[in-house]
């Protein structure tokens, strides 16, 4: 499946709270969005991840290709990274299918996917219902936005001893302020959007109370998310 830029791409290069994180906004991203949508409707999703709240399958090899061949060079520049190319350790359509009375406590809270600083993650917004974009967010405790080797310690520390108290953290979808994590920026979703920030960043999906699960990739909560890594 070759991919190609849409020919009216934006880009906005934004910053994330108090310590600066690097996000980046992309709208019009694809040339032919509803492709990847069809595309979609053919492949077998199903649950991958404990944490992931629905089901995934994998995006096709030249959504990797696009960004190797055409973003590669606008990343490296933004987030300050070097290399020769990209990696992808994920590259996967999402659909988010579980109720929020059914969230595990660590699916109720942000999280962030790595604490390399290097490593990126993106979603890019396939879907044109109002389902909720993306929050950021700092814990209060610690004022922490991002997770890196040097906080892990302290930041597992402060989760474990949440998890011990099982009312602790609110029922349903975080999607704003809360007594453990303030919510420091929010982009919301449009079709064909793509956010991209480091994947070390405390986020969560901004899903509203009256969110329907939905599995059909034509109608659902439907997004291409990727972890992307650079390459010597």
């Amino acid at each position: 499946m070759i991919l190609d830029l849409h020919p009216n791409i934006r880009i906005e290069r934004l910053t994330l709270g108090a310590e600066k994180a690097p996000l980046m906004v992309i709208d019009n991203v694809v040339a032919d969005p509803e492709r990847l949508v069809r595309k979609a409707t053919t492949r077998q999703f199903q649950p991958r991840g404990a944490n992931y709240p629905g089901i995934r399958t994998e995006a096709p090899l030249g959504y990797q290709q696009l960004f190797r061949d055409r973003l590669k060079d606008t990343l490296f520049e933004f987030f300050g990274l070097t290399g020769r190319s990209l990696a992808f350790p994920m590259c996967h359509y999402s659909l988010v299918t579980t109720p929020a009375a059914q969230l595990a406590p660590l699916q109720r809270i942000p999280h962030a996917d790595s604490v390399d600083s290097r490593g990126l993650a993106t979603v890019h917004y396939l879907f044109k219902s109002d389902l909720g974009g993306t929050a950021f967010y700092r814990h209060r405790a610690t004022g922490f936005e991002f997770i890196d080797s040097s906080r892990v310690d302290t930041y597992s520390s402060h989760l474990e001893r949440l998890l011990r108290e099982p009312h602790a953290v609110a029922a349903g979808y975080i999607n704003s302020d809360t007594d453990l994590f303030e919510q420091i920026a929010s982009v919301p979703s449009a079709f064909n959007r793509m956010l991209v920030y480091r994947r070390n960043s405390l986020h969560s999906g901004n899903i509203d109370k009256a969110f329907v699960p939905d599995a059909n990739p034509l109608t659902g909560r439907l997004s291409i998310n990727c972890f992307i890594d650079p390459v010597a």
